[in-house]
């Protein structure tokens, strides 16, 4: 077995696990099947290093640009072969492999971009962990977020979490997730200050950047698709286009006074180059150093680690440089563990 089918494997393997089986069955015909006669075979066998999901993700890659052949209505035969419609076998595999030969040239300028996921459901933390800040504070909150993407999840306080009472207001992005735990504090939050940060952020508001952002959803998904559609609807954050730690470094520089400054990342943090990473821990507590009760600085770590199910949610607080264990979620939001304590003190 050559590396890209194994990569089709595995990422069969986590989109199984993350109840897309459409996704599954799709990367274990590729892993058996995916042709290698195209340009987009040559150009897959130049990538070095990890392709599978912890690296390139070159099935993911490849999958969304089928997904976008699709959603462009570009390719009726590919469409009849996917969801909603439940193909044989052999009807899947021979009309995706058609259309990976007649579409070669725009699937392998496809792949050259990395996925960008903005998946919004891991905004439940978000608020929950806004709310946990208010109620200590009684602060505006000032946002910076790490790998933002297209700053979907920037807009976290215009969605509502459905949980207990609800969070938030009445709207079009509803957020469902299987809570387990107590139920943060409840109150308005207020934002007077929202960016981001990726290398190569995308636009929602430009149709092939938008295609981008739900081609990299997944097919059989399509609750997904809709709530990434309304996210889109109400996005108006700057993202900049940076390096995440040289930009950090910038927006860190001054406390503002009677505002809780709020950074964070979701399932980001841990792709930046280990040197990236200890000297965004260094330039955070530095920052962290200068924060007062009136200019509180708050980083929300929700990222994998060594332990399953799911990833960690830390929160790091100053002024005092406290360490809070928030629980463990979903990497796409579906359910929430918070373990956190019912305020802060």
């Amino acid at each position: 077995m050559n590396a890209l089918s194994a990569a089709f494997l595995e990422q069969a393997d986590s989109c199984d696990a993350l109840d897309s089986p459409f996704m599954g069955r799709l990367l274990r015909m590729l892993s058996a099947n995916c042709p290698t006669d195209t340009a987009l075979a040559k150009k897959c066998a130049t990538f070095a290093g990890d392709i599978g999901p912890k690296g390139h993700s070159l099935p993911l890659r490849i999958a969304s640009g089928l997904h976008a052949l699709v959603l462009k209505q570009t390719d009726p035969a590919l469409a009849t072969v996917y969801p909603p419609n439940a193909p044989a076998d052999p009807e899947l595999q021979d009309a995706v492999l058609a259309a990976l030969h007649r579409h070669d040239a725009f699937l392998c300028d496809w792949i050259t971009n990395a996925p960008q996921t903005n998946e919004v459901r891991r905004s439940a933390v978000l608020i929950a962990t806004a709310q946990l800040l208010t109620a200590r504070f009684g602060l505006p909150l000032k946002l910076s977020e790490l790998g933002a993407s297209a700053g979907l999840n920037l807009m976290f306080d215009q969605f509502h979490l459905a949980v207990g009472d609800g969070y938030g207001p009445k709207s079009d992005v509803v957020l469902t997730p299987d809570w387990h735990g107590v139920l943060p504090p409840q109150d308005t939050l207020s934002v007077v200050d929202r960016r981001g940060v990726d290398l190569h952020p995308l636009n929602s508001h430009d149709p092939d950047h938008a295609l981008r952002l739900q081609a990299y959803l997944w097919a059989d998904q399509a609750e997904r698709i809709t709530r990434t559609r309304a996210a889109i609807a109400v996005q108006d954050a700057e993202v900049d286009a940076s390096d995440a730690i040289d930009w950090l470094e910038a927006r860190v520089a001054g406390p503002q006074s009677g505002a809780l400054h709020l950074v964070y990342s979701t399932v980001a943090w841990q792709y930046f180059p280990p040197q990236s990473q200890t000297r965004g821990i260094k330039i955070m507590e530095a920052a962290g150093a200068k924060a007062t009760e009136a200019a509180p600085l708050a980083w929300l770590s929700y990222e994998a680690d060594e332990q399953t199910p799911g990833a960690a949610l830390t929160l790091r607080l100053w002024p005092g440089d406290v360490t809070i264990n928030l629980g463990r979620a979903d990497f796409h939001g579906r359910w929430v563990d918070w373990q956190a304590p019912e305020k802060l003190t």
